[in-house]
């Protein structure tokens, strides 16, 4: 089975959720029809940088689903494509908690569900909360994940994922330049450790003294770059093929040779490696 894969790798006016709309969008209008799934990057609707946007989260946060879910399932549906986006969420009840939370809507329209961003870098913590679950969804038959940027460090969570039969995880982010090596080895380790396809889906420009660094990439499960874009504006376009990850299972079978009865001290409080 194959599955074709578009990755917006996009700029983000600070702030104007209209704008930033309007251009994904402008992508979905452009590249829609041709792919099976269209990704966007972490915070594309308000841009990243916090200390530029501050307080104003609140303000811009919507709850998931919401407005921004309701207007790409409306271009899901009409280009029979399924679509991966990553907004701030304000919760349905309490106003003033909000996540850094991706939504997955599938080829016609519907809503499937989301994922709230776990593993908060140090400097979130002051606008999100963690989230506390790592569900798994179906896309045209495929068993997908989500990651979000920082998560990308933490490979127990991948484990989870592709025990749960994920095949493909995507990982919006904004890594900025200087760190393009942690994006660039963590998307291949992760696809190698678990024998699974990963697609890092990072934006570009600048906010402030902060630029973006690109390199977008789909990586399959001996951890080859499939494809991967530079630094400039546009879709990256990849076709992967799912038999790999039998392929590569059965000639390596790193799932069945876990032993989890020996890996307890993963749960243990270990305060000196704090």
């Amino acid at each position: 089975m194959e599955l074709k894969i578009g990755v917006v790798q996009m700029d983000c006016v600070l702030k104007d959720k209209e704008a930033n709309m309007q251009k994904a969008e402008e992508y979905l209008n452009q590249t829609g029809a041709n792919v099976d799934v269209l990704c966007l990057p972490e915070l594309f609707t308000t841009g990243y940088h916090l200390d530029l946007i501050k307080e104003d989260f609140y303000t811009l946060a919507e709850t998931v689903p919401g407005p921004t879910v309701n207007r790409l399932a409306e271009k899901a549906k009409k280009y029979n494509t399924a679509i991966i986006a990553n907004i701030v969420e304000k919760d349905s009840l309490l106003e003033a908690v909000l996540y850094d939370t991706t939504f997955v809507i599938d080829e016609e329209g519907r809503y499937l569900g989301k994922y709230r961003k776990v593993h908060l870098y140090p400097t979130e913590h002051q606008y999100f909360r963690s989230g506390s679950e790592f569900p798994v969804f179906e896309i045209r038959g495929v068993k997908i994940g989500i990651a979000t940027c920082y998560d990308h460090a933490f490979e127990e969570m991948f484990r989870i994922m592709a025990l749960k039969g994920a095949e493909v995880i995507f990982i919006p982010s904004a890594v900025p330049k200087n760190y393009e090596y942690l994006l660039n080895l963590r998307t291949r380790a992760r696809a190698q450790d678990n024998q699974i396809f990963t697609v890092a889906i990072n934006r570009i420009g600048t906010e402030d003294k902060v630029t973006y660094c690109g390199l977008s990439k789909i990586v399959n499960p001996r951890g080859e770059v499939v494809c991967e874009a530079g630094d400039e504006e546009g879709v990256l376009i990849g076709t992967i093929d799912l038999s790999l990850i039998l392929k590569e299972r059965k000639q390596e079978p790193i799932l069945r040779s876990r032993r989890p009865e020996l890996y307890g001290a993963l749960a243990e409080n270990l305060e000196s490696q704090n």
